[in-house]
């Protein structure tokens, strides 16, 4: 995993500063978490906790702000997720993580799509999660959409973001899990095996510096194999048996690196049509471990990815940024290589 909180977090409330939501716990004797449930009038607050946590905001002299705003006051939603997708399964999987700790937290989660990087889209989503209504913000830039919205966003607007683990520095709190050095472990397994090299089919958010390319390009070299042509493919599964027949007329390909597990499907049937075997001909390994993966014929080799609990480090990190408290330390479970039967040594070796 990696994190990476690029600026000092702000800390609690000074002699002279106004009071934080960290004060008011302090004062009262409870955690931050019970005096945001107070806030949102949870019911899960006894009444004499309740009573002490209130007693304590008017001898502070403490006033919900934007901070408080954002954490279920009101109408506005606890948390506004800035995405360009909901249904591909990284992106699922984080907003997933994200409602689940939210809704444990009694707070609301709201969602704004952005569907490109151009300047207007970009703009006009700005524009909207720039209003105090919006709460506290994630934004997920897996892709030059959300990092193009990451990186307009106005500096006194807090935003947290999940990120590639090579994006670039927005001066904001940013957590990525480490797909650069799992591409490497699954291009590794592979050299392993005895494949010469291996082929890569990115995903269309991929570049020379994300991390599943660069984690594959790592690998190559340090084995000081040969880096083929990296083969594009969209998001969906018939582009991906376009990008596999590209490559199943080659019969040096022995090993191929998929950057998701639908990729890897549709490579996988380009194969089957071709008359190539999986992995008797060539080797399939795919990312993000889907449901269902385990049960494709061959199993599919994958990297398994912990996006549920990069939802949920993004908001804990959320509510810190809101309310002045220190930052986290994400608790994410590392990538790992999934080693099933879509992967054998070439028949050459």
């Amino acid at each position: 995993m990696s994190f990476s909180p690029r600026r000092e977090p702000r800390s609690g409330a000074r002699k002279g500063a106004v009071p934080s939501i960290r004060d008011v716990a302090a004062a009262a004797g409870v955690s931050y978490q019970t005096v945001s449930r107070v806030l949102n009038d949870s019911p899960r607050v006894r009444p004499d906790t309740r009573a002490a946590v209130l007693a304590a905001i008017e001898t502070l002299g403490f006033r919900p702000n934007r901070a408080a705003r954002a954490l279920g006051l009101g109408r506005a939603p606890g948390i506004t997720v800035v995405t360009a997708n909901t249904m591909l399964y990284g992106y699922a999987s984080t907003l997933q993580g994200i409602e689940e700790a939210a809704r444990t937290e009694g707070l609301a989660v709201g969602v704004r799509v952005v569907e490109s990087d151009s300047l207007a889209e970009v703009k006009q989503t700005v524009d909207y999660v720039s209003d105090p209504s919006a709460g506290g913000l994630i934004i997920i830039a897996f892709d030059p959409a959300g990092t193009a919205v990451l990186g307009a966003l106005p500096p006194d607007i807090p935003a947290i973001a999940a990120t590639e683990p090579v994006a670039p520095d927005t001066g904001r709190v940013a957590i990525a899990l480490d797909e650069r050095r799992a591409a490497a472990d699954a291009t590794e397994h592979l050299l392993a095996l005895g494949h010469r090299t291996v082929h890569h089919v990115a995903i269309p958010s991929e570049g020379r510096s994300s991390g599943r390319q660069a984690g594959w390009c790592d690998a190559l070299s340090r084995a000081g194999a040969e880096i083929p042509e990296v083969i594009g493919s969209g998001w969906d599964i018939r582009a991906a048996y376009l990008a596999g027949q590209r490559l199943a007329g080659d019969p040096d390909v022995t090993a191929v690196l998929c950057g998701n597990d639908d990729i890897a499907q549709g490579v996988r049937r380009a194969l089957y049509d071709a008359g190539r075997d999986v992995p008797g001909d060539v080797s399939i390994v795919g990312f993000d471990d889907i449901p269902g993966s385990a049960f494709w014929i061959p199993a599919l080799t994958t990297v398994r990815m912990d996006f549920v609990g990069l939802g949920r480090a993004c908001f804990l990190a959320a509510v810190a940024e809101l309310t002045g408290q220190p930052q986290p330390e994400p608790e994410l479970t590392p990538p790992r290589l999934i080693v099933r039967e879509s992967t054998a040594p070439p028949r050459h070796a």
